[in-house]
């Protein structure tokens, strides 16, 4: 989100910073963020190249390895067999 909004990709219309906004919002929500992990990191070194893109590639790695589906639009993720919401 901080780079596409960094990008004009993604406007938020919040007051204050980026990270209390976000921060206070999924506080409200009950999300809690996944913390990037070693064998997240060399689940990557496995895929095949269904996406280009490393972050998307990061979401997806995780996702494989804590069983866990992906919130988003994008379709290449349902080439690597996760479960897609949205």
């Amino acid at each position: 989100m901080a780079i596409k909004v960094s990008l004009g990709k993604l406007t938020l219309n919040f007051e204050e910073p980026f990270s209390e906004a976000i921060g206070g919002q999924l506080r409200e929500n009950g999300v809690t963020v996944l913390p990037l992990d070693i064998t997240h990191i060399g689940q990557v070194a496995f895929m095949p190249f269904h996406h280009r893109d490393p972050f998307d590639r990061l979401i997806v790695a995780q996702a494989l390895v804590e069983s866990l589906p992906i919130v988003g639009r994008d379709q290449a993720f349902d080439s690597y067999g996760v479960q897609r919401i949205w």
